[in-house]
């Protein structure tokens, strides 16, 4: 009499096994792709908190406060706007990268811009993108949409996200990536 085993066979496992690498082949490239595209747009709106921040300071002021470069928690230019105008003030970018806000004459000439007098009330703000390493000027004033890319593919997401003055002039304006 032959007892019968419960239980798969090697075949039934290898298919499987091989099904399950399909679908994660197929699936996590997509999943990477819509993480690094959530921290772009997070880090997009932090760059327009920071700004609307800085357009609300220069409304009841006149002016804004002082700042060449990156910030941290507790420096005068922190301090001036947290928390009355920005109750969370984003210090790092989603990628762990820094914000870099230039005020007034420290905003001269920078990431294309060419104000000659940019004034007390003018700022930029920008993240460097994921690789963290400044990009390529691409902004020219004479053609403010040149600027603007689509993110076609993950080196998209190294990209400067870059607000003059409340007005992007470097970030994505759309998504075609495909897989």
């Amino acid at each position: 009499m032959f007892k019968s085993k419960k239980g798969f066979t090697l075949i039934e496992l290898l298919i499987v096994v091989a099904i399950i690498g399909i679908l994660a082949a197929l699936l996590i490239p997509n999943a990477i792709t819509a993480m690094q595209k959530a921290k772009q747009k997070a880090t997009m709106k932090d760059v327009v908190t920071i700004a609307t921040a800085l357009t609300d300071h220069v409304t009841d002021n006149g002016i804004c406060p002082v700042q060449a470069g990156t910030y941290v928690s507790g420096d005068t230019f922190y301090l001036s706007l947290s928390p009355f105008y920005i109750k969370v003030f984003p210090t790092r970018d989603k990628w762990a990268g820094e914000y870099y806000v230039y005020t007034g004459d420290a905003s001269t000439g920078l990431y294309g811009t060419n104000d000659p007098d940019p004034g007390d009330d003018s700022f930029i703000v920008a993240s460097h993108g994921r690789n963290k390493a400044p990009g390529p000027i691409t902004f020219s004033p004479a053609d403010p949409e040149a600027s603007l890319y689509t993110v076609t593919e993950m080196a998209s997401f190294d990209e400067d996200l870059i607000m003059w003055d409340g007005n992007w002039i470097v970030a994505p304006k759309t998504y075609t990536i495909t897989t």
